[in-house]
Protein backbone atom coordinates (compact mmCIF):
# COMPACT_ATOMS: atom_id res chain seq x y z
CA UNK A 1 0.00 0.00 0.00
CA UNK A 2 1.83 2.92 -1.01
CA UNK A 3 1.49 6.27 0.22
CA UNK A 4 2.66 10.08 -1.10
CA UNK A 5 4.51 12.01 1.40
CA UNK A 6 3.86 15.38 0.56
CA UNK A 7 1.73 16.93 -2.24
CA UNK A 8 2.98 18.61 -5.05
CA UNK A 9 2.16 22.38 -4.95
CA UNK A 10 -0.66 23.86 -6.64
CA UNK A 11 1.45 26.93 -7.68
CA UNK A 12 4.42 25.01 -9.31
CA UNK A 13 4.85 26.42 -12.48
CA UNK A 14 6.93 23.10 -14.12
CA UNK A 15 5.02 21.86 -16.85
CA UNK A 16 3.23 18.73 -16.52
CA UNK A 17 3.12 15.95 -18.99
CA UNK A 18 -0.54 14.96 -19.91
CA UNK A 19 0.26 11.08 -18.87
CA UNK A 20 -0.42 12.39 -15.45
CA UNK A 21 -3.84 12.40 -16.47
CA UNK A 22 -4.26 9.51 -18.30
CA UNK A 23 -7.40 7.39 -18.07
CA UNK A 24 -9.28 10.52 -16.62
CA UNK A 25 -12.11 12.63 -18.37
CA UNK A 26 -10.18 15.16 -20.80
CA UNK A 27 -7.33 12.64 -21.01
CA UNK A 28 -6.06 13.02 -25.09
CA UNK A 29 -7.14 9.63 -26.75
CA UNK A 30 -3.64 8.95 -27.79
CA UNK A 31 -2.66 8.15 -24.39
CA UNK A 32 -5.90 5.82 -24.05
CA UNK A 33 -4.71 3.87 -27.03
CA UNK A 34 -1.03 3.47 -25.49
CA UNK A 35 -2.76 1.81 -22.78
CA UNK A 36 -4.79 -0.28 -24.95
CA UNK A 37 -1.91 -1.49 -26.43
CA UNK A 38 -0.56 -2.73 -23.01
CA UNK A 39 -4.28 -4.53 -21.87
CA UNK A 40 -4.98 -1.48 -19.94
CA UNK A 41 -8.95 0.01 -20.05
CA UNK A 42 -8.72 3.35 -19.78
CA UNK A 43 -12.53 3.35 -19.25
CA UNK A 44 -12.10 1.18 -16.23
CA UNK A 45 -9.13 2.81 -14.35
CA UNK A 46 -9.89 2.68 -10.89
CA UNK A 47 -8.44 6.75 -10.19
CA UNK A 48 -11.32 8.62 -8.73
CA UNK A 49 -11.83 12.60 -7.91
CA UNK A 50 -13.00 12.48 -4.26
CA UNK A 51 -15.24 15.86 -2.85
CA UNK A 52 -17.52 17.64 -4.93
CA UNK A 53 -16.13 19.84 -7.99
CA UNK A 54 -15.86 23.55 -8.25
CA UNK A 55 -18.89 24.60 -9.69
CA UNK A 56 -20.98 22.03 -7.27
CA UNK A 57 -19.33 23.88 -3.80
CA UNK A 58 -21.11 26.53 -2.54
CA UNK A 59 -20.14 29.11 0.23
CA UNK A 60 -22.59 27.45 3.12
CA UNK A 61 -22.47 24.15 2.58
CA UNK A 62 -26.05 22.21 1.46
CA UNK A 63 -24.89 19.49 4.17
CA UNK A 64 -24.48 22.17 6.69
CA UNK A 65 -28.29 23.57 6.23
CA UNK A 66 -29.89 19.98 6.39
CA UNK A 67 -27.99 19.35 9.81
CA UNK A 68 -28.89 22.48 11.08
CA UNK A 69 -32.24 21.44 10.12
CA UNK A 70 -32.11 18.08 11.53
CA UNK A 71 -30.68 19.05 14.61
CA UNK A 72 -33.38 21.55 15.20
CA UNK A 73 -36.15 19.13 14.39
CA UNK A 74 -34.57 16.66 17.19
CA UNK A 75 -34.34 19.11 19.67
CA UNK A 76 -38.29 19.77 19.11
CA UNK A 77 -38.98 16.25 19.73
CA UNK A 78 -36.59 15.94 22.62
CA UNK A 79 -38.30 18.91 24.47
CA UNK A 80 -41.73 17.58 23.76
CA UNK A 81 -40.75 14.26 25.63
CA UNK A 82 -38.91 16.34 28.28
CA UNK A 83 -42.36 18.64 28.82
CA UNK A 84 -44.69 15.24 28.61
CA UNK A 85 -46.48 16.53 25.64
CA UNK A 86 -48.42 13.67 24.19
CA UNK A 87 -49.31 12.92 20.72
CA UNK A 88 -50.73 10.85 18.76
CA UNK A 89 -47.80 7.29 18.41
CA UNK A 90 -48.18 7.61 14.63
CA UNK A 91 -47.38 10.91 14.05
CA UNK A 92 -44.65 10.53 16.69
CA UNK A 93 -43.01 7.75 14.87
CA UNK A 94 -42.96 9.82 11.54
CA UNK A 95 -41.56 12.44 12.80
CA UNK A 96 -38.74 9.73 14.27
CA UNK A 97 -38.61 8.34 11.46
CA UNK A 98 -38.06 11.39 9.21
CA UNK A 99 -35.48 13.07 11.90
CA UNK A 100 -33.78 9.61 12.28
CA UNK A 101 -33.12 9.84 8.34
CA UNK A 102 -32.56 13.31 7.89
CA UNK A 103 -29.76 13.41 10.70
CA UNK A 104 -28.12 10.10 9.36
CA UNK A 105 -28.05 11.17 5.73
CA UNK A 106 -25.97 14.61 6.94
CA UNK A 107 -23.93 12.16 9.20
CA UNK A 108 -22.72 10.12 6.51
CA UNK A 109 -21.72 12.76 4.21
CA UNK A 110 -19.61 14.49 7.07
CA UNK A 111 -18.19 11.84 7.58
CA UNK A 112 -17.32 10.63 4.22
CA UNK A 113 -15.84 14.55 3.80
CA UNK A 114 -13.75 14.29 6.85
CA UNK A 115 -11.73 11.03 5.56
CA UNK A 116 -11.33 12.91 2.09
CA UNK A 117 -9.87 15.97 4.13
CA UNK A 118 -7.80 13.72 6.10
CA UNK A 119 -6.50 11.65 3.60
CA UNK A 120 -5.83 14.56 1.92
CA UNK A 121 -3.40 16.44 4.59
CA UNK A 122 -2.19 12.63 5.16
CA UNK A 123 -1.02 12.33 1.48
CA UNK A 124 -2.64 8.54 0.51
CA UNK A 125 -3.35 7.35 -2.37
CA UNK A 126 -6.75 7.96 -3.73
CA UNK A 127 -7.49 4.35 -3.23
CA UNK A 128 -6.69 4.07 0.51
CA UNK A 129 -8.71 7.34 0.37
CA UNK A 130 -11.66 5.89 -1.25
CA UNK A 131 -11.99 2.06 0.98
CA UNK A 132 -11.36 4.19 3.79
CA UNK A 133 -14.69 6.64 2.88
CA UNK A 134 -16.27 3.32 1.95
CA UNK A 135 -16.18 1.84 5.43
CA UNK A 136 -16.18 5.25 7.55
CA UNK A 137 -19.83 5.49 5.88
CA UNK A 138 -21.38 2.81 7.47
CA UNK A 139 -21.17 3.87 10.75
CA UNK A 140 -24.45 5.41 10.97
CA UNK A 141 -25.80 2.31 9.94
CA UNK A 142 -24.09 0.03 12.72
CA UNK A 143 -24.88 2.66 15.33
CA UNK A 144 -28.75 2.38 14.02
CA UNK A 145 -27.83 -1.09 14.48
CA UNK A 146 -26.75 -1.09 17.81
CA UNK A 147 -29.90 0.83 18.97
CA UNK A 148 -32.27 -1.03 17.46
CA UNK A 149 -30.68 -4.30 19.00
CA UNK A 150 -32.18 -3.40 22.15
CA UNK A 151 -35.88 -2.70 20.94
CA UNK A 152 -35.93 -5.57 18.82
CA UNK A 153 -32.58 -8.29 17.99
CA UNK A 154 -35.14 -9.55 15.31
CA UNK A 155 -35.81 -6.54 13.76
CA UNK A 156 -32.35 -5.66 13.87
CA UNK A 157 -31.01 -8.51 12.02
CA UNK A 158 -33.67 -8.30 9.27
CA UNK A 159 -33.39 -4.78 8.21
CA UNK A 160 -29.92 -6.06 8.08
CA UNK A 161 -30.28 -8.52 5.74
CA UNK A 162 -33.47 -7.26 3.90
CA UNK A 163 -30.75 -4.11 2.98
CA UNK A 164 -28.37 -6.32 1.58
CA UNK A 165 -31.33 -7.40 -1.17
CA UNK A 166 -32.56 -3.36 -1.59
CA UNK A 167 -28.86 -2.77 -2.56
CA UNK A 168 -28.65 -5.72 -4.78
CA UNK A 169 -32.16 -4.25 -6.47
CA UNK A 170 -30.49 -0.32 -6.42
CA UNK A 171 -27.11 -2.12 -8.22
CA UNK A 172 -29.19 -3.51 -10.57
CA UNK A 173 -31.87 -1.07 -11.63
CA UNK A 174 -28.83 1.95 -11.47
CA UNK A 175 -26.44 -0.19 -13.72
CA UNK A 176 -29.07 -0.59 -16.23
CA UNK A 177 -29.58 3.35 -16.77
CA UNK A 178 -26.25 4.51 -17.05
CA UNK A 179 -24.91 4.90 -20.62
CA UNK A 180 -23.42 2.13 -22.19
CA UNK A 181 -20.48 1.52 -24.71
CA UNK A 182 -20.40 0.48 -28.44
CA UNK A 183 -20.89 -3.15 -26.57
CA UNK A 184 -23.31 -2.38 -24.63
CA UNK A 185 -21.80 -2.28 -21.54
CA UNK A 186 -20.49 -0.25 -18.45
CA UNK A 187 -17.35 -1.35 -17.42
CA UNK A 188 -16.62 -1.08 -13.44
CA UNK A 189 -12.71 -0.83 -12.51
CA UNK A 190 -11.52 -4.46 -12.94
CA UNK A 191 -10.18 -4.94 -9.29
CA UNK A 192 -13.35 -4.29 -7.70
CA UNK A 193 -15.18 -6.72 -10.13
CA UNK A 194 -12.47 -9.36 -9.39
CA UNK A 195 -12.82 -9.24 -5.86
CA UNK A 196 -16.41 -8.42 -5.87
CA UNK A 197 -17.66 -11.43 -7.65
CA UNK A 198 -15.61 -13.22 -5.82
CA UNK A 199 -17.38 -12.42 -2.22
CA UNK A 200 -20.44 -12.46 -3.75
CA UNK A 201 -20.22 -16.29 -4.76
CA UNK A 202 -18.69 -16.93 -0.70
CA UNK A 203 -21.75 -14.56 0.57
CA UNK A 204 -24.29 -16.90 -1.06
CA UNK A 205 -23.07 -20.51 -0.48
CA UNK A 206 -22.44 -19.10 3.29
CA UNK A 207 -25.88 -17.91 3.39
CA UNK A 208 -27.15 -21.36 1.82
CA UNK A 209 -25.02 -23.52 4.69
CA UNK A 210 -26.82 -21.23 7.34
CA UNK A 211 -30.47 -21.55 5.72
CA UNK A 212 -30.06 -25.35 4.64
CA UNK A 213 -28.84 -26.34 7.88
CA UNK A 214 -31.69 -24.19 9.94
CA UNK A 215 -34.81 -25.83 7.53
CA UNK A 216 -32.90 -29.20 8.57
CA UNK A 217 -32.68 -28.80 12.28
CA UNK A 218 -36.04 -26.96 12.48
CA UNK A 219 -38.09 -29.57 10.34
CA UNK A 220 -36.07 -32.89 12.26
CA UNK A 221 -37.34 -32.00 16.10
CA UNK A 222 -33.64 -31.24 16.46
CA UNK A 223 -33.22 -30.22 19.76
CA UNK A 224 -31.79 -26.82 18.53
CA UNK A 225 -34.09 -24.56 16.99
CA UNK A 226 -32.20 -21.60 17.42
CA UNK A 227 -29.32 -18.98 17.60
CA UNK A 228 -27.20 -19.20 20.61
CA UNK A 229 -24.63 -16.34 20.84
CA UNK A 230 -21.63 -18.19 20.69
CA UNK A 231 -23.35 -19.31 17.12
CA UNK A 232 -23.66 -15.69 15.85
CA UNK A 233 -20.36 -14.89 17.00
CA UNK A 234 -18.57 -17.87 15.18
CA UNK A 235 -19.96 -16.88 12.05
CA UNK A 236 -19.42 -12.89 12.37
CA UNK A 237 -16.05 -13.66 12.59
CA UNK A 238 -15.63 -16.06 9.89
CA UNK A 239 -17.77 -12.88 8.08
CA UNK A 240 -14.97 -10.68 8.84
CA UNK A 241 -12.28 -12.37 8.40
CA UNK A 242 -13.36 -12.49 5.01
CA UNK A 243 -13.78 -8.80 4.79
CA UNK A 244 -10.48 -8.55 5.71
CA UNK A 245 -8.68 -10.42 3.19
CA UNK A 246 -11.20 -8.35 0.37
CA UNK A 247 -10.26 -5.30 1.48
CA UNK A 248 -6.61 -6.40 1.20
CA UNK A 249 -7.35 -7.84 -1.97
CA UNK A 250 -9.01 -4.96 -3.28
CA UNK A 251 -6.18 -2.31 -2.28
CA UNK A 252 -3.62 -4.30 -3.54
CA UNK A 253 -5.21 -4.94 -6.93
CA UNK A 254 -5.83 -1.53 -7.39
CA UNK A 255 -2.10 -0.31 -6.78
CA UNK A 256 -0.90 -3.03 -9.20
CA UNK A 257 -3.28 -1.61 -11.62
CA UNK A 258 -1.48 1.94 -11.17
CA UNK A 259 1.66 0.23 -10.66
CA UNK A 260 1.06 -1.17 -14.76
CA UNK A 261 -0.13 2.50 -15.78
CA UNK A 262 3.29 3.71 -14.81
CA UNK A 263 5.30 1.71 -16.49
CA UNK A 264 3.07 1.79 -19.82
CA UNK A 265 3.52 5.67 -19.65
CA UNK A 266 6.73 5.95 -18.35
CA UNK A 267 5.64 7.96 -15.56
CA UNK A 268 8.42 9.64 -12.91
CA UNK A 269 7.92 9.42 -9.53
CA UNK A 270 7.09 12.97 -9.39
CA UNK A 271 4.34 12.57 -11.78
CA UNK A 272 2.89 9.47 -10.26
CA UNK A 273 2.59 11.44 -7.28
CA UNK A 274 1.18 14.22 -9.04
CA UNK A 275 -1.43 11.98 -10.58
CA UNK A 276 -2.48 10.79 -6.92
CA UNK A 277 -2.95 14.17 -6.02
CA UNK A 278 -5.17 14.75 -9.02
CA UNK A 279 -7.79 12.48 -6.77
CA UNK A 280 -7.91 15.48 -4.54
CA UNK A 281 -8.27 18.69 -6.43
CA UNK A 282 -11.65 18.99 -5.61
CA UNK A 283 -11.28 18.27 -1.50
CA UNK A 284 -10.82 21.70 0.70
CA UNK A 285 -7.59 21.70 2.47
CA UNK A 286 -7.90 22.31 6.20
CA UNK A 287 -6.18 21.68 9.52
CA UNK A 288 -6.72 18.95 11.93
CA UNK A 289 -9.15 21.24 14.19
CA UNK A 290 -11.56 21.36 11.44
CA UNK A 291 -11.27 17.82 10.36
CA UNK A 292 -11.81 16.38 13.97
CA UNK A 293 -14.52 19.01 14.17
CA UNK A 294 -15.91 17.25 11.08
CA UNK A 295 -15.80 13.60 12.51
CA UNK A 296 -17.59 14.54 15.44
CA UNK A 297 -20.24 16.08 14.16
CA UNK A 298 -20.83 13.43 12.28
CA UNK A 299 -19.98 10.50 15.34
CA UNK A 300 -23.01 12.74 16.70
CA UNK A 301 -25.78 13.11 14.19
CA UNK A 302 -24.87 9.49 13.61
CA UNK A 303 -25.62 8.67 17.53
CA UNK A 304 -29.02 11.24 17.39
CA UNK A 305 -30.32 9.38 14.05
CA UNK A 306 -29.97 6.19 15.18
CA UNK A 307 -31.87 6.53 18.66
CA UNK A 308 -34.21 8.13 16.37
CA UNK A 309 -35.08 5.22 14.16
CA UNK A 310 -34.96 2.91 17.01
CA UNK A 311 -37.78 5.18 18.94
CA UNK A 312 -39.59 4.98 15.46
CA UNK A 313 -38.99 1.18 15.59
CA UNK A 314 -39.93 0.68 19.52
CA UNK A 315 -43.14 2.74 18.77
CA UNK A 316 -44.62 0.93 15.62
CA UNK A 317 -43.98 -2.47 17.50
CA UNK A 318 -45.07 -1.73 21.05
CA UNK A 319 -47.50 1.01 20.45
CA UNK A 320 -48.93 0.81 17.16
CA UNK A 321 -48.78 -3.13 17.38
CA UNK A 322 -47.02 -3.43 13.87
CA UNK A 323 -45.40 -7.05 13.33
CA UNK A 324 -41.91 -6.82 13.54
CA UNK A 325 -41.79 -8.06 10.03
CA UNK A 326 -43.07 -4.80 8.42
CA UNK A 327 -41.28 -2.59 10.50
CA UNK A 328 -38.26 -4.36 9.75
CA UNK A 329 -39.06 -4.18 5.70
CA UNK A 330 -40.02 -0.38 6.51
CA UNK A 331 -36.51 0.66 7.74
CA UNK A 332 -34.72 -1.04 5.59
CA UNK A 333 -36.17 0.53 2.57
CA UNK A 334 -33.92 3.68 4.64
CA UNK A 335 -31.17 1.59 5.67
CA UNK A 336 -29.01 1.64 2.90
CA UNK A 337 -28.67 5.59 3.29
CA UNK A 338 -25.16 6.08 3.31
CA UNK A 339 -24.14 3.91 0.00
CA UNK A 340 -27.47 6.08 -1.81
CA UNK A 341 -25.24 9.63 -0.57
CA UNK A 342 -22.25 8.18 -1.83
CA UNK A 343 -23.65 7.10 -5.17
CA UNK A 344 -25.59 10.22 -5.87
CA UNK A 345 -22.55 12.44 -4.84
CA UNK A 346 -20.29 10.58 -7.70
CA UNK A 347 -23.43 10.27 -9.74
CA UNK A 348 -23.45 14.53 -9.73
CA UNK A 349 -19.56 14.34 -10.46
CA UNK A 350 -20.41 12.02 -13.68
CA UNK A 351 -17.94 9.91 -12.52
CA UNK A 352 -20.39 6.92 -13.44
CA UNK A 353 -18.09 4.38 -12.55
CA UNK A 354 -17.26 5.17 -9.28
CA UNK A 355 -21.09 5.10 -8.36
CA UNK A 356 -21.43 1.89 -9.89
CA UNK A 357 -18.55 0.90 -7.86
CA UNK A 358 -19.77 1.88 -4.65
CA UNK A 359 -22.71 0.56 -5.03
CA UNK A 360 -21.76 -2.70 -5.68
CA UNK A 361 -19.37 -2.13 -2.81
CA UNK A 362 -22.29 -1.20 -0.50
CA UNK A 363 -23.62 -4.87 -1.09
CA UNK A 364 -20.26 -6.50 -0.33
CA UNK A 365 -19.81 -4.36 3.38
CA UNK A 366 -23.30 -5.61 4.34
CA UNK A 367 -22.40 -9.12 3.81
CA UNK A 368 -19.60 -8.98 5.15
CA UNK A 369 -19.40 -5.57 7.94
CA UNK A 370 -23.11 -4.50 8.53
CA UNK A 371 -23.95 -8.34 9.19
CA UNK A 372 -21.17 -9.42 11.28
CA UNK A 373 -21.66 -6.41 13.39
CA UNK A 374 -25.31 -7.01 14.11
CA UNK A 375 -24.58 -10.65 14.65
CA UNK A 376 -21.44 -9.60 17.70
CA UNK A 377 -24.40 -6.83 19.28
CA UNK A 378 -27.18 -9.45 19.12
CA UNK A 379 -24.92 -12.02 20.85
CA UNK A 380 -23.22 -9.69 23.56
CA UNK A 381 -26.95 -8.26 24.40
CA UNK A 382 -28.15 -11.89 24.56
CA UNK A 383 -25.29 -12.94 26.66
CA UNK A 384 -24.68 -9.69 28.99
CA UNK A 385 -27.46 -7.40 29.01
CA UNK A 386 -31.14 -9.42 28.24
CA UNK A 387 -30.83 -12.64 27.51
CA UNK A 388 -34.72 -13.51 28.40
CA UNK A 389 -35.51 -10.74 25.66
CA UNK A 390 -38.49 -11.83 23.89
CA UNK A 391 -36.53 -12.41 20.70
CA UNK A 392 -34.20 -14.84 21.58
CA UNK A 393 -33.05 -17.23 21.00
CA UNK A 394 -33.10 -16.04 17.07
CA UNK A 395 -35.36 -18.86 15.60
CA UNK A 396 -34.81 -20.64 13.09
CA UNK A 397 -38.39 -19.40 11.56
CA UNK A 398 -39.82 -18.75 8.58
CA UNK A 399 -38.25 -15.13 7.72
CA UNK A 400 -35.04 -16.09 8.55
CA UNK A 401 -34.54 -18.62 6.85
CA UNK A 402 -35.85 -17.43 3.62
CA UNK A 403 -33.48 -14.32 4.37
CA UNK A 404 -30.57 -16.77 4.47
CA UNK A 405 -31.04 -19.35 1.76
CA UNK A 406 -32.26 -16.22 -0.83
CA UNK A 407 -28.20 -15.14 -0.79
CA UNK A 408 -27.66 -17.97 -2.93
CA UNK A 409 -29.83 -17.53 -5.85
CA UNK A 410 -29.41 -14.09 -5.60
CA UNK A 411 -25.66 -13.50 -5.09
CA UNK A 412 -25.17 -16.42 -7.55
CA UNK A 413 -27.11 -14.86 -9.59
CA UNK A 414 -25.39 -11.38 -9.98
CA UNK A 415 -22.33 -12.74 -10.11
CA UNK A 416 -23.00 -14.74 -12.98
CA UNK A 417 -24.42 -11.76 -14.60
CA UNK A 418 -21.46 -9.80 -13.98
CA UNK A 419 -18.99 -12.45 -15.20
CA UNK A 420 -18.17 -11.21 -18.41
CA UNK A 421 -17.68 -8.08 -16.89
CA UNK A 422 -20.43 -6.37 -17.99
CA UNK A 423 -23.68 -4.55 -16.36
CA UNK A 424 -27.63 -5.25 -16.39
CA UNK A 425 -29.27 -5.46 -19.48
CA UNK A 426 -32.83 -4.80 -19.61
CA UNK A 427 -34.00 -8.76 -18.90
CA UNK A 428 -30.66 -8.56 -16.39
CA UNK A 429 -32.85 -6.13 -14.29
CA UNK A 430 -35.91 -7.97 -14.51
CA UNK A 431 -34.61 -10.71 -13.09
CA UNK A 432 -33.12 -9.57 -10.18
CA UNK A 433 -36.03 -7.32 -9.66
CA UNK A 434 -37.99 -10.89 -9.63
CA UNK A 435 -35.37 -12.49 -7.75
CA UNK A 436 -35.76 -9.90 -4.80
CA UNK A 437 -39.39 -9.46 -4.88
CA UNK A 438 -40.82 -12.95 -4.69
CA UNK A 439 -38.34 -13.29 -1.34
CA UNK A 440 -40.20 -9.77 -0.19
CA UNK A 441 -43.71 -11.36 -1.25
CA UNK A 442 -42.94 -14.68 0.79
CA UNK A 443 -41.49 -12.33 4.12
CA UNK A 444 -44.94 -10.37 3.86
CA UNK A 445 -47.11 -13.19 3.37
CA UNK A 446 -45.71 -15.64 5.40
CA UNK A 447 -43.03 -13.91 7.95
CA UNK A 448 -45.38 -13.09 10.41
CA UNK A 449 -47.07 -16.94 10.52
CA UNK A 450 -45.93 -17.80 14.26
CA UNK A 451 -43.02 -21.07 14.29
Amino acid sequence: MKHTKSAPSPDSSEQVRPEVSAGLPGASPVLDRNLRKAGIDPDRLSILHLGLPAHLHRQFPAWMMRMLVGYALWLVLFLLKLNSVAIPPYLEAVFSLVVGLLIIQVACQVLVTATERFAARMGWTHYVAGTASEILSTLPELVVIAFLVPVSPLTAFIVTMVTIYNNTLVFSIYSFFLPKNYMGKFLMPKPITDAGTQVLIAGGALGLVLGVVMLVLSSSGHPKQGFEALDLAVVAVLLLIIFVVYLYKLVRDIGKEEDDVQSTLQLTAQEMEERQQLAFKNVERCGYVQIALLLILGVLGAVLGGESIAEFASLVIDEMGVSGIVAALILAVFAGMSEYVILWTSHRKKEYGIALANAFGGIAQLLYLTVPFTFLAIAYYQSFVDPNHADFPLLFSVPNILLLIFLFPTMHTLASLLEKDHTMDILDTTIMVALVGLLLILLVAYGAVPT
